[in-house]
């Protein structure tokens, strides 16, 4: 247990946490909207600081991020804890686990020296925090990054995005990549389903590419919740607004947690997204749990299929210094 990063004193023994957009006032004793945060005192605390629930190599494409070091291994992290409370999460048993076990925290002790360590003997040149939210163990998260770029190790984000500006400010130093959940482009849909609200996620996808990461976004499509022409071209204007070569990731639906009612998402719709995307004019629209479709990387110049995927594995990477090898087109990513 440590001090938290990123609060304020409230007065009468509350605390103001700075951390993400929910910006919880929370009294003597209580803990914020993510379970893992608590007042003690008057003093902020991380209860998750050093305390791992997971610590995994991955494909960084299972993340998903397709332009960022292609094939590379990603040491994974996370802690329990979560800020939404998402009613169709696919990591619920360790993003909810305090709010349904009485406030209980899990975790195996780890630093953030042993983590980097990890990393270098596996040979693994990112380390992503993922599975639960990041911005729930930021503290860890920090620490951990911050060693890791002295160390020539990448760090990324796997992330609903619910930062504040304070909190993005912190960790853009240290942050190469992030792949940002972008859910709906609904504040009804934000609430009802997540607990949350829309802006703050637009706002930090900004700031991110506005601080020079590398940003990706995925939309999990779930069909007569998010799934309409209407929103899916919402969705792939905003990201066009902030730029074209945001790679944009609209994945299947599976049923989960509390959601059971709502069948897979049917193919032909995630095609319809991509073919939305496109006609907006994003260039690396790809689908996401249908392997073997939709995840190669093509030339928006000349057309011709750069990199070769099936689910989370590189099949073939044509790319040369960033460029596509036959006609020159610079591809925007983290290729080195």
């Amino acid at each position: 247990m440590r001090e938290a990063m990123l609060w304020e004193s409230a007065g009468e023994g509350r605390v103001r946490c700075k951390l993400c957009a929910h910006r919880c006032l929370i009294p003597d004793g209580g803990r914020g909207t993510c379970g893992v945060r608590e007042n003690q005192g008057g003093t902020l605390h991380t209860l998750v600081y050093g305390r791992l629930v997971s610590q995994a190599l991955d494909p960084i494409e299972k993340k998903p991020l397709f332009h960022f070091l292609p094939g590379a291994p990603a040491l994974s992290i996370a802690a329990v804890g979560c800020n939404f409370r998402c009613d169709f999460c696919q990591n619920h048993h360790i993003s909810q686990y305090p709010r349904e076990h009485g406030g209980r925290i899990l975790g195996e002790p780890v630093a953030p020296e042993e983590v980097v360590r990890a990393a270098r003997v596996a040979g693994a040149p990112i380390i992503a925090y993922t599975y639960t939210e990041p911005t729930v163990f930021f503290e860890m998260c920090h620490d951990t990054a911050r060693l890791a770029a002295a160390n020539g190790i990448r760090n990324v984000f796997v992330s609903n995005g619910y930062l504040t500006r304070e909190a993005v400010e912190t960790i853009a130093p240290y942050l190469s990549g992030i792949n940002v959940d972008l859910k709906s482009f609904s504040g009804e849909f934000y609430r009802r389903h997540c607990g949350a609200t829309l802006q703050p996620v637009l706002d930090t996808i900004a700031q991110m590419v506005a601080h020079g990461i590398w940003v990706e976004v995925t939309t999990l499509v779930i069909p007569g919740w998010n799934d309409s022409e209407q929103e899916l071209r919402w969705i792939a204007e905003f990201l066009f607004g902030i730029s074209p070569d945001i790679p944009w990731h609209v994945s299947r639906f599976v049923p989960a947690y509390h959601v059971h009612d709502r069948p897979l998402t049917p193919v032909p719709i995630l095609r319809r997204a991509r073919d939305l995307g496109r006609e907006v004019g994003l260039r690396y629209v790809y689908l996401g749990n249908v392997p073997g479709e939709g995840e190669d990387t093509q030339c928006p110049s000349c057309g011709g299929v750069l990199i070769r995927r099936y689910g989370f594995q590189v099949v073939e990477n044509a790319i040369s210094d960033g460029r596509c090898p036959s006609c020159g087109e610079a591809i925007p990513g983290v290729w080195v």
